[in-house]
């Protein structure tokens, strides 16, 4: 299992397209259905927008990576964002009942 958590901030007057593009990738995953894969995005007030995924494999990766809305969100990104992504590969300390389920 990989375990990532990407967060960033967007521009104020960017923040709600950048939602726009994420909820487009969360409609493409929910039509294919992919296994082994859990994704969930967070945003704050300010801007700033958690994404936290969870993969069996790199290749179930590879299954968020390679959907045409996951590249449309891509496109600009940086162009976006007052603070860059950054990702961090992470360790399962507790877990009780993950929201999104």
């Amino acid at each position: 299992m990989k375990r990532h958590l990407i967060r960033y901030k967007t521009k104020p007057e960017l923040a709600d397209e950048n939602e726009r593009l994420i909820k487009a990738v969360f409609q493409e995953l929910s039509n294919k259905s992919p296994d082994g894969v859990r994704y969930m995005t967070l945003r704050a007030g300010d801007g700033t927008f958690v994404h936290l995924v969870e993969t069996e494999t790199d290749a179930h990766s590879e299954l968020i990576t390679g959907l045409a809305a996951f590249g449309a969100f891509q496109n600009g990104i940086r162009d976006r964002c007052i603070e860059r992504p950054q990702r961090e590969e992470m360790t399962v300390v507790g877990s009780y009942r993950m929201l999104g389920k």
